[in-house]
């Protein structure tokens, strides 16, 4: 039986998590759980999984949740620390991190000191403090899996190969609801059209990413990391149809692919149960009816936002950090009306050209790049705005 704390329980990767542990009760048991500030759901799972111990980030959340839950064999902790030691609980065999945003970085780099494996759902930690989490993962010899179907697909397709032998990763991008639209269309969307994702179902903010296809180049930090693989080597690939999850060719020119219809449970319960596999029973892939697969490759012009964020993976030190703090800070602005959509490049490109980077020797240096991003990215929309 293996023991899974879930950080960030209620959202979409949290939800087809505990979807994957309710099928297979013999295999798998919540242990630990975290959320933000959902309370009401939080309650419905803690009655479902019965975890040992759970955590909501905002203390108000958590002292609703206790009028809501009378079980003492559950302690309910909040704030920070409740988070952090809900993350490092040493009973645990996995964590999967899907915590939203930065947020994530200082529970996932706390279980990966405390020695619990990893699986990584959220991009954000290793794309602020990637060389860090690296770094600390190999000094106590654990690993950490890869959650996003792109990630998880490239870390199938190394299986069996030597790295030495890879010449380019090649990730693939459905291109978001916007592919086909003009920058002029673009620029104008609504957070509703935006949201709209012609393939996955996701949480708001990595669908906007999505639109903006910053996903992406958060996506390709995140694999500089993960797979230590030099930059030159990362490339994107727009697949509209989201059945090739990503490629890895090799210096014989041969690539390997991972397929599959779009559904998180698969990297998730690869993830959980490496190097095994669940019989989830999908729904099979077709491919005579999809008929054609289609490729394209990307346009940095109406998507400014890759080459904002292959800019500071060149740039390295804490300027990833500074670009993700930015974008967070923009994408919640236009979520909430308060700046187009046109404009979430403009503040990340600004927030990157004023915010002094520095080298990454410490968490700190990441948590300090982050604050001081948030506050010029804040400054610059009440600006134009």
């Amino acid at each position: 039986m293996k023991q899974i704390v879930l950080l960030g329980s209620t959202g979409s990767i949290g939800d087809n998590t505990l979807d994957v542990v309710a099928r297979f009760p013999d295999q798998f048991s919540i242990i630990g759980l975290v959320a933000r500030q959902s309370d009401e759901r939080l309650a419905e799972q803690i009655r479902l999984f019965r975890p040992k111990c759970v955590a909501l980030a905002d203390p108000d959340a958590a002292k609703r949740l206790r009028t809501r839950v009378d079980d003492p064999a559950v302690q309910i902790l909040d704030g920070p620390d409740g988070v952090t030691e809900v993350a490092t609980h040493p009973e645990s065999d996995l964590v999967i991190s899907a915590i939203v945003g930065g947020a994530g970085l200082v529970p996932t780099l706390a279980a990966i000191r405390a020695g619990r494996r990893v699986a990584l759902a959220n991009k954000e930690p290793m794309v602020m403090a990637g060389q860090l989490m690296q770094e600390e993962a190999r000094r106590r010899g654990i690993p950490i899996f890869p959650v996003d179907s792109e990630h998880s697909a490239i870390f199938q397709s190394l299986v069996g190969h030597r790295r030495e032998d890879v010449r380019r990763i090649i990730l693939t991008a459905s291109g978001g609801p916007f592919w086909e639209c003009s920058k002029d269309f673009m620029d104008a969307a609504t957070p509703e059209l935006a949201l709209k994702h012609p393939n996955w179902k996701m949480g708001a903010k990595i669908t906007i990413d999505s639109a903006t296809l910053m996903n992406k180049g958060l996506e390709v930090i995140e694999a500089r990391w993960l797979f230590d693989c030099p930059p030159e080597q990362l490339e994107i690939l727009i697949h509209r149809e989201s059945i090739i999850h990503s490629l890895v060719e090799y210096r014989d020119g041969s690539v390997m692919a991972q397929l599959g219809l779009p559904d998180m449970r698969t990297p998730i319960s690869y993830a959980m149960n490496y190097p095994h596999r669940v019989p989830l029973d999908p729904p099979l892939l077709n491919l005579w009816k999809f008929g054609t697969l289609t490729f394209a490759q990307p346009d940095p012009v109406r998507f400014p936002c890759l080459r904002l964020a292959y800019e500071a993976l060149e740039r390295g030190g804490t300027c990833p950090a500074i670009l993700n703090a930015a974008n967070e800070v923009a994408v919640e602005a236009f979520l909430n009306h308060g700046l187009p959509f046109g404009d979430i490049a403009n503040v990340i490109e600004h927030t990157l050209q004023c915010t002094d980077v520095h080298p990454l020797t410490s968490l700190e240096d990441a948590l300090d790049a982050d604050r001081s991003a948030r506050e010029k990215a804040s400054d610059r929309i009440l600006s134009v705005t």
